[in-house]
């Protein structure tokens, strides 16, 4: 793991260096040479620049005193609550959220456990708000187990934009809820499976704050 104190998360550097670059370029071409048609380009370059600082915002959060509760691993929208059924879990209570680009992008662990298996499948890119990108796009997966036994797994899902899933963590890795470990670049989904005796806290349509919204009770 790598959790960051910094306001920008480090992957975010070289997209803000490089937009950032541009837009002084083009300034600097359109203030020499007097050129509107240099100067549209440059406010353009300029909003985006913003944006991608914005994307790669690291925000602190603060994980509930209540031991028991799973967090949401991800901002974004609930797009799905219910059962289903996972290979390595079988039957389970299924927690989808979709993260838009304006999102926080950085994933939040959802519960303290050791990391017990991580895997990794390529896929498709289709919109993270299609059910179908559950089982069809690419996505990466950790195997949680809490100090009680029991077993969550939580599965990062490239979207139509998101094309690249960073995960820090590896198999034998202790995690802590509330604690960074990845992220995933414009707009995806996060998975969370939890074991089926679970009453889930949030409802389809409801907004999640990664590492502090209660999505259930493991007590």
């Amino acid at each position: 793991m790598r959790p960051s104190p910094l306001l920008i998360t480090p992957e975010g550097y070289p997209y803000i260096a490089y937009s950032a670059g541009l837009f002084l370029l083009l300034a600097s071409g359109a203030w020499l040479f007097s050129s509107a048609i240099l100067a549209v380009p440059a406010i353009i370059v300029l909003g985006l620049c913003l944006f991608t600082i914005s994307f790669f915002r690291n925000p602190r959060r603060t994980a509930p005193a209540d031991p028991t509760l799973v967090v949401a691993p991800a901002d974004g929208t609930v797009v799905y609550v219910g059962p289903a059924q996972q290979e390595l879990l079988g039957e389970c209570c299924k927690i989808s959220i979709f993260m838009s680009v304006f999102n926080v992008h950085i994933n939040w662990v959802p519960f303290s456990g050791n990391v017990i298996d991580r895997f990794y499948r390529q896929g498709r890119f289709l919109d993270a708000r299609d059910p179908r990108s559950s089982s069809e796009n690419e996505q990466l997966g950790l195997v949680l187990e809490t100090d009680g036994g029991e077993r969550l797994v939580a599965v990062q899902i490239a979207g139509l934009v998101a094309r690249r899933i960073i995960c820090y963590a590896e198999p034998g890795d202790r995690l802590e809820r509330g604690t960074r470990y990845g992220l995933i670049r414009f707009g995806s989904r996060v998975d969370l499976y939890l074991p089926s005796r679970v009453s889930p806290l949030v409802k389809t349509g409801e907004t999640t704050v990664a590492g502090e919204t209660p999505l259930a009770s493991l007590a």
